[in-house]
């Protein structure tokens, strides 16, 4: 029983190290990952887990409406499965980004896997919109000690600002409009609300905030970052 309970201790060290840790070194030293625009003038909205056959559509119509682009990390499931909105996001404007081909953390992947989830959900962006897919963005923000090596060619962009938007009536999304983001801040939503932990209707609430927030940036003329100023920070 003891020779047991040190080799369990051995394994749960090195799923700590290989998941837990490793998350905290990228994530703290920001290792190849973008956490501000920093010099853009504007905020960047960004949304994950889509597409949505309903959600993602109204969102699409919202930020149309408003004139505004945004970043959208894509399930490759979901790509294959309703491809049109992809096309529709590609030709409004937007840009498309890898969120693994099924909303995995990286904390439960091996170093194949994790390299599978994203070389498949890629080759299917770009199948679709016959562009370069080059943003990366992992499910829960989790990465492993692999996951570095997996994305060496993308560009990883994580968030400056999360709202908890996968839940309903938490009042996170009350942050919002009280507390308006500064230029090259790069904000977090939602636009799936069928994933583990969320709840399905909590992409609707975020819809209402968010309409509430594009009027009053309009208001006080306040910018959007253009998406498209990712691709100038890779090419530098």
């Amino acid at each position: 029983m003891k020779l047991i309970g040190i080799i369990s201790l051995i394994v749960l060290s090195l799923w700590l190290m290989y998941s837990v840790l490793s998350t905290v070194v990228i994530r703290t030293l920001s290792l190849k990952v973008i956490r501000n625009l920093g010099e853009a003038e504007g905020v960047l909205l960004t949304f994950d887990d889509g597409p949505h056959p309903e959600y993602t559509l109204e969102l699409l119509k919202l930020l149309k409406e408003y004139n505004v682009r945004a970043v959208f990390f894509i399930v490759g499931e979901l790509a294959e499965k309703y491809p049109g909105i992809i096309k529709q996001m590609h030709a409004e404007g937007h840009m498309l980004g890898i969120h693994h081909y099924q909303h995995k953390s990286n904390w439960s992947l091996l170093p194949h896997q994790t390299k599978e989830q994203i070389t498949r959900t890629k080759g299917i962006l770009e199948q679709i919109i016959g562009e370069e897919i080059v943003l990366y963005r992992p499910p829960w923000g989790h990465f492993n000690l692999t996951t570095l090596l997996s994305t060496k060619s993308l560009q990883t962009l994580m968030w400056s600002h999360i709202y908890k938007d996968w839940k309903v009536e938490d009042h996170y999304l009350e942050k919002l409009l009280k507390e308006p983001a500064e230029a090259g801040s790069i904000l977090l939503l939602h636009d799936n609300g069928d994933t583990k932990g969320a709840e399905d209707t909590a992409p609707l609430e975020m819809m209402d905030y968010l309409r509430r927030y594009l009027i009053k940036m309009q208001e006080e003329n306040l910018p959007f970052a253009e998406p498209q100023i990712l691709l100038k920070r890779k090419e530098s």
